[in-house]
């Protein structure tokens, strides 16, 4: 009984760390979509006469901070290959069965 407890609250403990993870991109997203409407809106309305609005600089910080938001986006919507849940949970079990061998004194 004890060894299902603890298989469902790691099941518990992973699902809530997903949902922050999910809950903090769209955080993210939302914060971009409202920074970067407020720049653009803010660059086009102190425009000089005869200065052009469709330039890379107008656009800039949303491109960049697009660029971390895709990053984002990617690291929490795709399994991560290089260290998934599998490779979590071994590393654990490793880490564990050190600390059973070894003897403190």
């Amino acid at each position: 009984m004890e060894i299902h407890q603890t298989i469902e609250q790691q099941k518990l403990a992973r699902a809530t760390k997903r949902v922050k993870a999910v809950s903090g991109f769209y955080k993210h997203l939302i914060v971009y979509i409202l920074v970067n409407i407020f720049l653009i809106l803010s660059k086009y309305f102190q425009l000089d006469p005869g200065e052009k609005f469709l330039m890379f600089g107008t656009f800039a910080t949303a491109f960049f901070w697009g660029i971390g938001l895709a990053f984002h986006a990617f690291g929490v919507f795709t399994n991560n290959v290089l260290f998934s849940n599998n490779w979590e949970e071994k590393k654990i079990r490793e880490i564990m069965d050190k600390d059973k061998q070894q003897k403190w004194e």
